[in-house]
């Protein structure tokens, strides 16, 4: 199988960037495939994805397998676009530093009302009493694009009962300037080694610990939107072109000393267990669970995207 080139988002035709978000809504209208009795919410074959997210949530966040989890957990669903509905491309990735400043935040063409996923929800009233992600500006339903429609099943948090929804976003565009910088992007490339690389990249659980990862996520969830929630994020199809660039990120990162850092993973296996109070690190034959969506794998077979069979057009 030859390598599918991945891109930038913004460098895709318009047909192209058309065929991607047909596919994703073809997604949405497929059967799920997760037994009721595992999953009673689920609907689509999109809901299979949301549904192991928020099943692993606990074990694939502040832990080694962090990224490795996520580069299969993304691969597999470009693979289900690819063999299910018909797309012929790569999973485009967004590149968050090209939309810093504030000011053009909101403006990015990932936002766009035809080519792009639709832009943001009215705003709710900023609530003194929450812990609310500064600058916040919607929180309501997406009111325009090719998702203004879509019914989110699975959620908020961890429930994994019916709960139908709209797909709500609450764009902050200061905090998203803040933490989606090239400057938070150079902090997190020069780490030494992956054990201070993955930590840098994902900050602390809370927004005011962010760095890049939270930055994606509370930069486009916001207080309200899925974006925000740490179980149900998938929910909103932005989710795979942030967490794309995540990736293109990591190999950056490995490609700065490629021999070495083929073979560099570490971390925890229980969340935060940073000094392995609960449990050990991670090493290269840790087993990933992608629930219901396709073949598991193990970190090893994670470490070079060269041997999944794609390339980036750029990096950092």
């Amino acid at each position: 199988m030859s390598s599918l080139q991945i891109c930038a988002r913004r460098t895709l035709s318009k047909s192209q960037r058309l065929q991607y978000l047909k596919s994703v809504q073809c997604l949405l209208q497929k059967p799920a495939i997760t037994p009721s009795i595992v999953v009673p919410g689920a609907v689509s074959r999109y809901d299979d994805l949301v549904a192991t997210h928020i099943n692993q949530t606990m074990s694939i966040h502040f832990v080694g397998q962090f990224l490795p989890w996520h580069r299969l957990f993304t691969a597999q669903y470009e693979k289900m676009l690819r063999d299910e509905c018909g797309y012929t491309g790569a999973q485009p990735y967004w590149d968050w530093t090209l939309d810093t400043p504030a000011s053009k935040f909101v403006k990015s063409p990932l936002f766009d009302s035809i080519y792009g996923f639709g832009g943001n929800g009215p705003l709710i009233p900023v609530n003194e009493t929450n812990n609310e992600v500064p600058g916040r500006t919607g929180g309501g339903c997406v009111s325009d694009g090719p998702f203004k429609n879509m019914t989110v099943h699975l959620g908020p948090f961890a429930s994994l009962e019916r709960n139908d929804q709209c797909l709500k976003r609450d764009l902050a565009p200061e905090y998203a300037a803040k933490y989606l910088a090239r400057g938070m992007v150079d902090k997190v490339l020069g780490q030494p080694d992956y054990g201070w690389f993955h930590r840098t990249l994902e900050g602390g659980t809370a927004w005011n610990e962010s760095q890049v990862h939270a930055g994606g996520h509370f930069g486009v969830g916001g207080s309200y939107g899925q974006m925000g929630d740490p179980f149900a994020s998938p929910a909103d199809p932005i989710f795979w072109m942030h967490h794309g660039n995540l990736d293109r990120l990591w190999w950056s990162w490995q490609r700065k000393d490629l021999a070495k850092r083929l073979q560099d993973v570490s971390g925890p296996i229980i969340i935060q267990d940073w000094n392995n109070a609960a449990g050990g690190n991670v090493t290269l034959d840790f087993a990933m669970n992608m629930g219901y969506n396709g073949v598991n794998a193990r970190i090893r077979d994670m470490m070079d995207i060269r041997k999944l069979c794609y390339t980036y057009d750029s990096l950092y």
